[in-house]
């Protein structure tokens, strides 16, 4: 199995957790889609604030 497929597998199963915690809150689907874009949001920021320390040094 190369790295590219145990990485898949990985993500695969983080997903199924999160997908899952958030059925067994029985919570409306409003609410998943603002938690879903908060959390991209942050993940976005990070992601940037990475690039550009990387870019300046």
């Amino acid at each position: 199995m190369n790295d590219t497929a145990v990485q898949l597998i990985t993500f695969v199963g983080a997903m199924a957790l999160v997908v899952s915690s958030l059925l067994v809150r029985r919570l409306p689907a409003a609410d998943w889609v603002k938690m879903a874009l908060a959390w991209v949001a942050i993940f976005g920021l990070v992601f940037l604030v990475i690039r550009t320390w990387q870019a300046v040094t």
